[in-house]
């Protein structure tokens, strides 16, 4: 079985922290740290990638040593780097680093000065009161880490780009069994930002040889339960799966049941007994009898609704419009008309314009916007105005060989702490589109972030708001800002806010997605892409907007261009 990215990525962040806490180079923590992210937003398995004979050290923040790693990785399914370094430091010290208070540099101190190594040390090491002797540990690290420890350990839970690497893959060997009913549902079905476990659902006459299917699977690392109708396994990634193998008669019913969300179904078991019905995984059932099950259609049809697609099962009042007949047509990918939020080789990305352009198109666009970082994000390579005034000059030698397709000149601009922006008016006014974002100053207070952010919207050359609470799914919570006030301000200004397609990002949530579409904001769903493979992050955006009940009309990039000119202009 082919290693999954997000293994790939587990092996590098590991790795990182155990450097970390040997006190190792701090760039080269910070190259397996920056690999991963990337390893993780790929729209497709390395394990393909270099089955294609594609060059890993292309991608960005992947170099020429990186990318023989990743290889070896993928080869052997070791990493020799990481076994050397639980060998030097053993333990659980990467579930230590993840405590509150606690970060790579105090891990070594403990480590170091206390021989902690697993969580249990560190819980006698407070018990003991040893732990408030250390120099730079007090009562309240002490008090603080104690609490932490008291919790139980949250529910791991896998970004959705991760789940679907896995669940295709697992899909492909369950359908290569004859097996045509095979579905994922949960919430993953649901298409949240975040699934906890894969619920799989099948029909089989032999539910022992389904079972038997799945437990075989090369990629599981141990068999929890094994039955004739269920079977769960855990995956190598941690990730867990549970089988559930149901008659013809049952799976409509069985797939509504187990997509979920729990209080959807709730509510539609509340409309059947409300007829003197009985709805279950089973069926929907007038006594003993079976009324409707074979299909969801068939269930919420005989409940008096209209099929509700996966993505609104929430309980958000999706069930009273389909009651009424007056459900959203969700947006779909066959709507995308183009994207908005494109970095090419001018700043940190892979591929020159030309490159990310072709790629554009062959999927099927009329447009791109390129909107590389601007000069404060250095790491990133910004432009500063110059660079971008030849970049615009590029851009528009381009378009005059390019036939139906554009490439729009943009510039993803930073928000200064105090609201204004990095680039000045002169140059923002030569660009079709100017994209904003906070990249910096996460931690101020909750006005000063609104304010910033809503300063930043006053100037008339701003389009979009990217990203618009920073976070990072997993790994950086979103910074404090209030969204409505966010919202109001940009409707007020005629101003766009972004839905980040990046799975790693997702920003707006589907809250947030709503509240917008309700507010009369319309939103750009870009993929941030950094390569030419990135554009393929796309649907995840659609999945959100979806989520956030958006139709083709509340979405910038699925107008034609010349009306998408007409509503990027303030």
């Amino acid at each position: 079985m082919p290693v999954q990215n997000a293994e790939i990525a587990e092996m590098f962040d590991h790795t990182a922290e155990l450097l970390e806490i040997k006190g190792d180079n701090p760039f080269r923590s910070r190259a397996y740290r920056n690999a991963a992210r990337v390893i993780e937003r790929l729209p497709k398995s390395i394990a393909s990638l270099l089955k294609a004979g594609e060059d890993l050290s292309e991608l960005p923040g992947i170099g020429k040593d990186l990318a023989g790693k990743i290889a070896t990785i993928v080869a052997t399914h070791k990493f020799d780097v990481l076994d050397r370094l639980k060998h030097e430091l053993p333990g659980d010290l990467g579930e230590i680093v993840a405590l509150p208070g606690l970060g790579p540099k105090r891990v070594k101190v403990l480590y170091d000065k206390l021989g902690i190594r697993s969580l249990e040390d560190l819980r006698r090491a407070i018990k003991s009161g040893r732990l408030r002797e250390l120099k730079g540990f007090g009562q309240k690290s002490e008090e603080k880490l104690a609490s932490a420890l008291a919790k139980p350990q949250a529910e791991k839970r896998f970004k959705i780009a991760e789940a679907e690497a896995e669940a295709e893959t697992l899909l492909k060997h369950m359908r290569a069994a004859g097996h045509d009913l095979v579905v994922v549902a949960g919430s993953y079905r649901r298409r949240r930002d975040t699934v906890g476990d894969l619920d799989i659902l099948m029909t089989a006459r032999d539910g022992t040889a389904a079972g038997d299917r799945l437990a075989n699977y090369d990629n599981v690392a141990s068999v929890l339960a094994h039955g004739p109708t269920r079977t769960t396994v855990v995956l190598r990634s941690h990730l867990q799966v549970d089988l559930r193998v149901v008659s013809k008669e049952s799976y409509g019913a069985a797939l509504l049941y187990f997509t979920g969300s729990k209080a959807h179904n709730i509510v539609l078991r509340g409309l059947a007994n409300d007829r003197g019905w009985k709805l279950n995984e089973y069926g929907l059932f007038d006594g003993k009898r079976r009324i409707a099950g074979a299909s969801e259609e068939e269930v919420y049809n005989k409940l008096g609704l209209a099929m509700i697609p996966p993505e609104m099962r929430e309980d958000r009042g999706e069930i009273a419009l389909a009651k009424a007949g007056k459900l959203p047509k969700l947006i779909t990918m066959d709507d995308i008309r183009g994207d908005l939020h494109v970095h090419s080789n001018w700043s940190d990305g892979t591929a020159n314009i030309a490159e990310m352009a072709a790629a554009a198109k062959a999927r099927g666009y009329a447009y791109m916007a390129i909107t590389d970082h601007s000069r404060h994000v250095t790491i990133a390579h910004g432009l500063d105005p110059a660079r971008l005034a030849r970049q615009i000059d590029e851009i528009d030698r381009l378009n005059d060989k390019l036939d139906g397709f554009a490439v729009l000149k943009g510039s993803e601009v930073d928000i200064l702490a105090d609201g204004s922006l990095d680039l000045p008016d002169r140059v923002l006014s030569r660009l079709d589109l100017v994209v904003a974002a906070v990249h910096y100053k996460f931690d101020l207070s909750r006005q000063g972030q609104t304010e910033r952010i809503i300063r930043a919207m006053d100037n008339r050359h701003i389009s979009i708001i990217a990203h618009p609470t920073g976070r990072l799914i997993g790994e950086r919570e979103a910074f404090d800002v209030d969204m409505e006030a966010v919202i109001a301000a940009a409707r007020e200004r005629g101003c766009h806010l972004e839905l980040n397609a990046d799975p790693v990002r997702l920003d707006l949530t589907d809250i947030h997605a709503h509240a917008a579409k309700s507010a009369g904001v319309k939103l750009a769903i870009s993929t941030d892409a950094h390569s030419t493979s990135g554009l393929a992050n796309m649907r995840f955006g659609v999945d959100q907007a979806r989520r956030g009940w958006l139709e083709a009309n509340d979405v910038l990039n699925t107008q034609p261009l010349a009306r998408l000119r007409k509503l990027l202009k303030r």
